[in-house]
Protein backbone atom coordinates (compact mmCIF):
# COMPACT_ATOMS: atom_id res chain seq x y z
CA UNK A 1 0.00 0.00 0.00
CA UNK A 2 3.01 2.59 0.55
CA UNK A 3 4.78 1.51 -2.45
CA UNK A 4 6.23 4.36 -4.18
CA UNK A 5 4.99 5.20 -7.69
CA UNK A 6 6.84 7.12 -10.46
CA UNK A 7 4.43 7.35 -13.34
CA UNK A 8 4.25 11.28 -14.75
CA UNK A 9 6.91 13.15 -16.29
CA UNK A 10 7.00 15.65 -13.59
CA UNK A 11 7.91 13.66 -10.47
CA UNK A 12 11.59 13.43 -10.57
CA UNK A 13 11.87 12.06 -6.80
CA UNK A 14 9.56 11.14 -3.99
CA UNK A 15 9.12 14.19 -2.30
CA UNK A 16 5.60 15.70 -1.19
CA UNK A 17 5.91 18.79 -3.42
CA UNK A 18 7.83 16.67 -6.40
CA UNK A 19 4.37 17.00 -8.76
CA UNK A 20 3.67 20.80 -8.22
CA UNK A 21 1.83 21.42 -11.48
CA UNK A 22 0.37 17.88 -10.92
CA UNK A 23 -0.72 18.51 -7.87
CA UNK A 24 -2.12 22.11 -7.59
CA UNK A 25 -4.17 21.70 -10.82
CA UNK A 26 -6.48 19.76 -8.69
CA UNK A 27 -7.83 22.73 -7.58
CA UNK A 28 -9.79 22.65 -11.76
CA UNK A 29 -11.93 19.86 -9.65
CA UNK A 30 -12.62 21.30 -5.96
CA UNK A 31 -13.34 24.67 -8.15
CA UNK A 32 -15.97 23.85 -10.49
CA UNK A 33 -17.58 21.64 -8.11
CA UNK A 34 -17.90 24.74 -5.71
CA UNK A 35 -19.14 26.77 -8.81
CA UNK A 36 -21.98 24.43 -9.22
CA UNK A 37 -22.64 24.48 -5.90
CA UNK A 38 -23.18 28.32 -5.92
CA UNK A 39 -24.90 28.16 -9.19
CA UNK A 40 -27.52 25.95 -8.13
CA UNK A 41 -27.92 27.23 -4.42
CA UNK A 42 -31.07 25.80 -3.56
CA UNK A 43 -32.11 24.11 -6.78
CA UNK A 44 -29.85 21.19 -6.70
CA UNK A 45 -31.46 17.87 -7.56
CA UNK A 46 -30.57 14.43 -5.78
CA UNK A 47 -27.93 13.47 -9.05
CA UNK A 48 -26.77 17.20 -8.87
CA UNK A 49 -25.82 16.67 -5.29
CA UNK A 50 -24.38 13.25 -5.68
CA UNK A 51 -21.97 14.39 -8.32
CA UNK A 52 -20.97 17.20 -6.76
CA UNK A 53 -19.42 15.59 -3.78
CA UNK A 54 -18.00 13.01 -6.03
CA UNK A 55 -16.35 15.68 -7.93
CA UNK A 56 -14.82 17.47 -4.90
CA UNK A 57 -13.64 13.83 -3.93
CA UNK A 58 -11.82 13.39 -7.46
CA UNK A 59 -9.81 16.97 -6.96
CA UNK A 60 -9.00 15.60 -3.36
CA UNK A 61 -7.84 12.16 -4.34
CA UNK A 62 -6.01 13.05 -7.45
CA UNK A 63 -4.20 15.91 -5.13
CA UNK A 64 -3.04 13.11 -2.51
CA UNK A 65 -1.83 10.73 -5.54
CA UNK A 66 0.10 13.74 -6.96
CA UNK A 67 1.79 14.18 -3.82
CA UNK A 68 2.61 11.34 -1.63
CA UNK A 69 2.64 8.98 -4.99
CA UNK A 70 2.09 5.81 -3.03
CA UNK A 71 -0.54 3.22 -3.84
CA UNK A 72 -3.26 3.93 -1.49
CA UNK A 73 -3.19 7.65 -2.71
CA UNK A 74 -3.67 5.65 -6.27
CA UNK A 75 -6.60 3.79 -4.93
CA UNK A 76 -8.30 7.14 -4.07
CA UNK A 77 -7.39 8.77 -7.08
CA UNK A 78 -9.15 6.27 -9.07
CA UNK A 79 -12.20 4.97 -6.43
CA UNK A 80 -13.74 8.11 -7.07
CA UNK A 81 -13.69 8.63 -10.84
CA UNK A 82 -14.82 5.04 -11.33
CA UNK A 83 -17.65 5.93 -9.35
CA UNK A 84 -18.58 9.36 -11.07
CA UNK A 85 -18.60 7.36 -13.97
CA UNK A 86 -20.76 4.99 -12.59
CA UNK A 87 -23.26 7.02 -11.54
CA UNK A 88 -23.66 9.10 -14.51
CA UNK A 89 -24.23 6.03 -16.32
CA UNK A 90 -26.98 5.68 -14.32
CA UNK A 91 -28.51 8.90 -14.40
CA UNK A 92 -27.87 9.38 -17.72
CA UNK A 93 -29.80 6.15 -18.49
CA UNK A 94 -32.57 6.47 -15.92
CA UNK A 95 -32.94 10.83 -17.31
CA UNK A 96 -32.01 10.87 -20.80
CA UNK A 97 -33.20 8.03 -22.63
CA UNK A 98 -36.08 7.61 -19.84
CA UNK A 99 -35.61 4.17 -18.87
CA UNK A 100 -36.49 2.03 -15.48
CA UNK A 101 -34.63 2.20 -12.37
CA UNK A 102 -33.66 -1.49 -12.81
CA UNK A 103 -32.44 -0.93 -16.59
CA UNK A 104 -30.38 2.14 -15.41
CA UNK A 105 -28.69 -0.25 -13.00
CA UNK A 106 -28.35 -2.93 -15.56
CA UNK A 107 -26.07 -0.20 -17.83
CA UNK A 108 -24.14 0.31 -15.02
CA UNK A 109 -23.23 -2.95 -14.96
CA UNK A 110 -22.97 -3.06 -18.79
CA UNK A 111 -20.66 -0.22 -18.62
CA UNK A 112 -17.64 -3.10 -17.38
CA UNK A 113 -17.92 -5.32 -20.29
CA UNK A 114 -17.89 -2.24 -23.45
CA UNK A 115 -14.90 -0.66 -21.37
CA UNK A 116 -12.99 -3.37 -21.16
CA UNK A 117 -13.68 -4.46 -24.61
CA UNK A 118 -13.14 -1.08 -26.52
CA UNK A 119 -10.05 -0.50 -24.15
CA UNK A 120 -8.70 -3.69 -25.17
CA UNK A 121 -9.62 -2.96 -29.07
CA UNK A 122 -7.80 0.35 -28.99
CA UNK A 123 -5.24 -0.90 -27.18
CA UNK A 124 -4.41 -3.45 -29.57
CA UNK A 125 -4.87 -0.96 -32.72
CA UNK A 126 -2.32 2.45 -30.77
CA UNK A 127 -0.91 0.71 -28.08
CA UNK A 128 -1.46 1.35 -24.60
CA UNK A 129 -1.54 5.24 -24.49
CA UNK A 130 -0.08 5.80 -21.51
CA UNK A 131 -3.21 4.11 -19.50
CA UNK A 132 -5.85 5.89 -21.25
CA UNK A 133 -7.29 3.70 -22.65
CA UNK A 134 -10.33 3.34 -20.41
CA UNK A 135 -11.31 6.97 -20.48
CA UNK A 136 -11.65 6.74 -24.21
CA UNK A 137 -14.15 4.16 -23.89
CA UNK A 138 -15.78 6.57 -21.68
CA UNK A 139 -15.49 9.76 -24.49
CA UNK A 140 -17.73 7.13 -26.79
CA UNK A 141 -20.18 6.22 -24.10
CA UNK A 142 -20.88 9.85 -23.71
CA UNK A 143 -21.07 10.12 -27.94
CA UNK A 144 -22.75 7.13 -28.04
CA UNK A 145 -25.41 8.83 -25.44
CA UNK A 146 -25.16 11.74 -27.00
CA UNK A 147 -26.24 9.99 -30.67
CA UNK A 148 -29.38 8.26 -28.63
CA UNK A 149 -30.85 11.54 -27.09
CA UNK A 150 -30.16 13.84 -30.48
CA UNK A 151 -34.14 13.18 -31.45
CA UNK A 152 -35.55 13.27 -28.08
CA UNK A 153 -33.78 17.05 -27.20
CA UNK A 154 -30.71 18.52 -29.58
CA UNK A 155 -29.57 21.09 -26.83
CA UNK A 156 -28.66 17.97 -24.36
CA UNK A 157 -27.23 16.12 -27.19
CA UNK A 158 -25.22 18.70 -28.02
CA UNK A 159 -24.14 19.13 -24.61
CA UNK A 160 -23.01 15.45 -24.20
CA UNK A 161 -21.02 16.02 -27.70
CA UNK A 162 -19.35 19.10 -26.07
CA UNK A 163 -18.42 16.94 -22.94
CA UNK A 164 -17.14 13.83 -25.19
CA UNK A 165 -14.70 16.68 -27.10
CA UNK A 166 -13.42 18.01 -23.79
CA UNK A 167 -12.62 14.29 -22.64
CA UNK A 168 -11.43 13.54 -25.81
CA UNK A 169 -8.98 16.98 -25.54
CA UNK A 170 -8.06 15.68 -22.16
CA UNK A 171 -7.07 12.25 -22.95
CA UNK A 172 -4.96 13.31 -25.56
CA UNK A 173 -2.75 15.65 -22.60
CA UNK A 174 -2.63 12.39 -20.79
CA UNK A 175 -1.30 10.47 -23.67
CA UNK A 176 1.72 12.03 -24.55
CA UNK A 177 3.00 12.63 -21.10
CA UNK A 178 5.62 10.25 -20.68
CA UNK A 179 6.02 10.86 -24.52
CA UNK A 180 6.86 14.72 -24.13
CA UNK A 181 9.14 14.37 -20.84
CA UNK A 182 12.41 15.25 -22.80
CA UNK A 183 10.69 17.93 -24.56
CA UNK A 184 8.46 19.37 -21.96
CA UNK A 185 10.08 18.15 -18.53
CA UNK A 186 6.69 19.55 -16.78
CA UNK A 187 4.82 17.06 -18.69
CA UNK A 188 1.26 17.55 -19.77
CA UNK A 189 -0.87 15.76 -17.44
CA UNK A 190 -2.12 19.02 -15.51
CA UNK A 191 -4.11 19.89 -18.43
CA UNK A 192 -5.82 16.52 -18.06
CA UNK A 193 -6.71 17.85 -14.34
CA UNK A 194 -7.48 21.13 -15.68
CA UNK A 195 -9.37 20.11 -18.84
CA UNK A 196 -11.57 17.58 -17.11
CA UNK A 197 -12.60 19.86 -14.03
CA UNK A 198 -14.34 21.72 -16.64
CA UNK A 199 -15.55 18.61 -18.72
CA UNK A 200 -17.14 17.36 -15.39
CA UNK A 201 -18.80 20.42 -13.81
CA UNK A 202 -20.58 20.54 -18.13
CA UNK A 203 -21.66 17.44 -17.84
CA UNK A 204 -23.26 17.75 -13.98
CA UNK A 205 -24.88 20.68 -15.46
CA UNK A 206 -26.31 18.91 -19.10
CA UNK A 207 -27.90 16.30 -16.80
CA UNK A 208 -28.91 19.07 -13.96
CA UNK A 209 -30.65 21.29 -16.92
CA UNK A 210 -32.22 18.65 -18.32
CA UNK A 211 -33.84 16.83 -15.46
CA UNK A 212 -35.01 20.65 -13.98
CA UNK A 213 -36.35 21.22 -17.82
CA UNK A 214 -38.60 18.02 -17.07
CA UNK A 215 -39.02 17.77 -13.59
CA UNK A 216 -42.27 16.16 -13.46
CA UNK A 217 -41.81 13.73 -16.01
CA UNK A 218 -39.50 12.28 -18.30
CA UNK A 219 -41.31 12.94 -21.60
CA UNK A 220 -39.37 14.29 -24.42
CA UNK A 221 -38.84 18.22 -24.36
CA UNK A 222 -39.33 19.86 -27.44
CA UNK A 223 -36.64 20.92 -29.54
CA UNK A 224 -36.90 24.29 -29.51
CA UNK A 225 -37.00 24.41 -25.60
Amino acid sequence: MFDYIDNYCERLDPSFWAEPLNAVSNLSFILSGLLILILLKNHHTMASKILVTILLSIGIGSFLFHTYAQTWAAIADVVPILLFILVYVYFSTHVFLQQSKLVSALSVIAFFPFAIGTSAAISALFGPLNGSTLYISVALLIGIYAVATIRKNRKTAAGLAVGAALLGASIAFRSVDQALCQSIPQGTHFMWHLLNGVMLGWMIMVLHRFTKRDKHSLAPIPPAL
